[in-house]
């Protein structure tokens, strides 16, 4: 698991529209990172659509958000198009940048145990360093969470 303080992990992955996106692509800007299970599930679907709705103040203190999951680029195209979604959605259908955060293992759900993501959210400063994380997130109030902790770390 990184920790606060670390630099985000190198990574190069697709977008919703297919393009490639580097950790490198944000470096000099303030933004949130935030991992999730599964398009269309019901938390996964609050947390973005509570996102969305925050996406214009987040952009006027000059935060860009990203959301990664393990779904590919078609599923995450289908979930911003009837979501709306204007941030940018990358598809780790490897698990390799999960992996790099620390945010896949093992989890439990009414007595099953499987591998997946943990909810959790990285934020990153100008410099490319973390400096909060949430490691186990509850997506109701989350959005409104990272710009309150933004807001106050400046």
């Amino acid at each position: 698991m990184i920790s606060e303080g670390d630099p985000v992990p190198k990574f190069e992955i697709n977008d919703a529209k297919g393009s490639k996106v580097k950790s490198t692509d944000f470096k000099g800007k303030k933004h949130a990172i935030y991992f999730y299970p599964k398009d269309f599930t019901p938390g996964c679907t609050t947390e973005a659509n509570e996102f969305s709705k925050d996406y214009k103040k987040f952009l006027k203190e000059g935060i860009e958000i990203i959301g990664i999951s393990p779904d590919d680029v078609d599923s995450h195209k289908k979930f911003c198009d009837k979501m709306g979604i204007k941030y940018p959605l990358l598809a780790d259908v490897n698990k390799k940048v999960s992996r790099m955060f620390g945010v896949w293992g093992k989890k439990k759900f009414m007595g099953r145990e499987y591998m997946g993501v943990t909810r959790s959210t990285f934020l990153v400063d100008e410099k490319g360093k973390i400096f909060k994380i949430y490691p186990k997130v509850k997506a109701a109030g989350h959005s409104k969470q990272v710009l309150e902790d933004f807001l106050s770390s400046n």
